[in-house]
């Protein structure tokens, strides 16, 4: 059974998950007249925040996914944090349509969409992508994967003709798409990632591929041409492809030549950036910059408010965010960094040595690549959590590595083996759910650590001014 678009005033709904998607998926549906019910493995003592968002009256099942809750149900919407559940697909079989908050949010955005996605960067690209579009004067809903759900777009002038909505997509939220069709697609790298969810890389790069399903031959789809992954995932493009490189110039796209970020658009001149930016350090940054200019762009953004608004823009929390400064040695928080691609790339072209702390919980795959680029930017690495004695095996006869029992002595360890002009930067590769409730409560433990180490240091070396001589 296909369920209309649009029309679910007296549907049954279930919706399985109840994170940020999941509530405004339950409040979306049941103001278009859905018969609403929610679900989640949690029980109602752990959800109390959430429900106090929904209606009192909203059917609620909790505590567990029982099979016959799934029964009978007209459309199921699945929030990404769900893994594949047999339920699911057994009411898929029956006729149930199977799909996810972007989906369903997506039936009623009648404003241009832009969609970004990739393993790397995605939250980074989006934000500033918003900010050039917003300094254009529009309506702007930034969100998604991001943070704010893009169904909370609906309805609002963002969400209306004349708005635009530009939506960090994950591979888990595309996995469930059919019709969304961003009139601009990002892909910007697509490196090995949650080995927990996909059986093999190219089910990873299948699901990221999904960005270009829907779109047509007036879009666009902007790709960084220097993946090789990101290369096969737009085999299946139907839309016009616009360009993107570090490593060479292009005719038409985006590249960097010298200290400039060049765009040029189709028919249009070249047009320069400054690419030395305090909010956006090191190559992966570039390519970050790179993507939101020539979509935002392509929507019609004007160069100058586009210079203006990646000037301003500073780096969102937890993505190489300067947190201290000692003796000359900086310490920056990366805990984004949850996977193996993000760390290679947050260190490729970094302006200091680095002494690296890494671990925390295995997603799957290979710390191979982190052994070729801390021969090149790494002074040392310090590991903590599961998976400290694989990526010091990883490590082994790269760089010296050392192992800490918790964040504090981490940071006391790597300011040990820093030397002045070097940066200890906490990149984990890893989740952070063997130690921490998320990757912003690793990243708080981290910056409170660095902030006592500092405090500590400087009250053993303060000299007295009253006996100063």
């Amino acid at each position: 059974m296909q369920l209309s678009q649009r029309k679910l005033a007296g549907k049954r709904v279930l919706v399985v998950g109840l994170g940020r998607s999941g509530i405004a998926a339950a409040r979306l549906c049941a103001g278009k007249g859905a018969r609403v019910t929610v679900n989640d493995a949690k029980p109602a003592a752990a959800l109390e925040s959430e429900l106090a968002l929904l209606p009192p009256s909203m059917q609620r099942e909790l505590g567990g996914h029982p099979a016959a809750l799934f029964e009978g149900q007209d459309m199921i919407v699945v929030s990404p944090g769900v893994p594949p559940l047999p339920p699911i697909a057994a009411a898929a079989e029956r006729g149930a349509f199977v799909t996810g908050e972007i989906e369903l949010a997506s039936w009623f955005i009648e404003s241009t969409v832009v969609g970004i996605t990739g393993t790397n960067g995605k939250s980074t690209t989006t934000t500033l992508c918003g900010a050039i579009l917003g300094a254009n004067g529009r309506p702007t809903f930034v969100g998604g994967n991001l943070g704010t759900p893009l169904a909370e777009a609906v309805g609002t002038p963002a969400g209306r003709e004349g708005g635009t909505a530009v939506v960090e997509v994950s591979s888990f939220q595309l996995e469930t798409v059919r019709t969304f069709r961003p009139q601009v697609a990002v892909l910007l790298n697509i490196t090995p990632d949650h080995f927990d969810r996909y059986p093999d890389l190219d089910s990873y790069i299948d699901a990221k591929q999904r960005i270009f399903a829907a779109q047509t031959a007036s879009d666009f789809a902007v790709i960084n041409i220097d993946d090789p992954n990101v290369e096969t995932a737009a085999r299946k493009i139907h839309s016009r492809c616009v360009l993107i490189s570090t490593h060479q110039a292009l005719g038409v796209g985006g590249w960097v030549d010298g200290d400039s970020l060049c765009v040029r658009l189709p028919g249009g001149p070249v047009e320069y950036y400054p690419a030395q930016l305090p909010g956006l350090v090191g190559r992966h940054n570039h390519e970050n910059a790179l993507a939101a200019l020539v979509a935002a762009r392509l929507l019609g953004a004007l160069p100058s408010e586009a210079r203006s608004a990646l000037v301003a823009f500073r780096p969102l929390p937890h993505r190489m965010e300067l947190v201290g400064d000692f003796n000359d040695i900086e310490f920056y928080d990366d805990s984004k960094g949850t996977n193996v691609g993000a760390v290679v790339a947050a260190l490729d072209g970094f302006p200091r040595k680095v002494v690296l702390i890494a671990g925390g919980k295995h997603k799957g795959g290979s710390y191979a690549p982190l052994a070729e680029i801390m021969k090149r930017q790494g002074r040392s690495a310090v590991l903590i959590g599961e998976a400290a004695a694989q990526i010091r095996e990883a490590l082994a006869g790269v760089v010296p590595v050392e192992m800490a029992a918790d964040m504090d002595e981490a940071v006391q360890l790597a300011a040990g083996l820093a030397e002045s002009g070097d940066a200890v930067v906490l990149s984990p590769a890893c989740s952070s759910f063997d130690m921490y409730r998320d990757y912003a409560h690793r990243a708080e433990v981290f910056r409170i650590a660095v902030q006592t180490l500092i405090t500590s240091t400087s009250d053993k070396i303060r000299v007295d001014p009253e006996i100063d001589e």
